[in-house]
């Protein structure tokens, strides 16, 4: 299978395992918003947990919860990133936020929920034995807290009132945290669960999320908003260094190329089995969303 047309498949197949969990949850309004939140997307964080998983030999039915877990604290981030104390934005998806559609309150709680929907699902007995569950969930709560995404997005706040732009060091920091947390996360969790070696998709990761972070800021300068799916040019318009910003739009995307080499040449452990892999790292760079 190809990669877009297993990224399309493994996106349905979440989208269902998550819509199953949620309706186990009823109907309330909060419920409500944690399902229109966690719809659509590319799921390419699940993607990674479920290719990853494929390549050492973990069957489908037992990476599928952690798959879903990370998209449902995905989906958390980005809620909570929505608000107006954080980017104030209204549109996600091609649609409204949530808390536009709702409420702020709605959108907090549904944000919160969803956060502890994803620790709920990883300690699905399915994933396997308990310390591999364990293993999971310890280190995603790293990968989403304040050692990873939480610092990220913190650190993302304090810029815009920083006397000084941040340094090209500083982004790379910043978003080592905010975006390549939970994406190394999705890439390391197949080695988790099947006791293999960390180190390689561990590297493999670094490479893929600051690739992934580099090709946002591209988009954000030379991308459509309907294609996109969301507002666009805020960073420059509130004065914020990006990598566009501190690279060019030319060296940005080089350093993303080089990143994306990065990333293809850590997997060469795999050999040809990780070439779904590979395809996600150059997918990364020449998407338009």
């Amino acid at each position: 299978m190809s990669f877009s047309a297993q990224l399309a498949a493994d996106a349905v197949a979440i989208g269902d395992y998550l819509d199953r969990a949620l309706q186990a949850k009823g109907y309330a309004p909060v419920v409500q918003a944690m399902r229109y939140a966690s719809a659509g997307g590319k799921r390419l964080r699940g993607f990674l947990v479920l290719q990853s998983a494929r390549m050492l030999g973990v069957d489908g039915a037992s990476a599928m919860p952690a798959a879903a877990a990370i998209e449902a604290l995905h989906a958390y981030s980005l809620v909570h990133d929505d608000l107006p104390a954080m980017d104030n934005d209204d549109l996600r998806r091609g649609l409204p936020t949530v808390h536009i559609k709702w409420d702020d309150a709605t959108a907090i709680l549904a944000g919160d929920a969803l956060q502890t929907l994803a620790f709920e699902l990883i300690c699905a007995p399915e994933i396997g034995p308990a310390e591999v569950r364990i293993d999971l969930a310890r280190s995603l709560a790293i990968a989403a807290g304040a050692e990873g995404m939480v610092l990220g997005q913190a650190l993302d706040i304090a810029a815009e009132t920083a006397p000084a732009p941040l340094t090209l060091d500083e982004i790379t920091a910043l978003q080592a945290g905010k975006t390549g947390a939970l994406i190394e996360w999705s890439a390391m969790a197949g080695a988790r669960m099947a006791g293999k070696d960390l180190a390689p998709l561990r590297a493999y990761a670094a490479a893929l999320g600051l690739a992934f972070q580099i090709a946002d800021d591209i988009l954000d300068v030379t991308g459509d908003e309907a294609t996109a799916g969301k507002r666009l040019q805020k960073d420059a318009g509130a004065g914020k260094a990006t990598f566009v910003s501190l690279l060019g739009l030319d060296g940005a995307r080089a350093r993303a190329a080089q990143l994306v080499d990065e990333a293809e040449a850590a997997l060469a452990p795999y050999g040809a089995a990780a070439h779904l892999l590979i395809d996600a790292a150059r997918f990364t760079i020449s998407r338009r969303s």
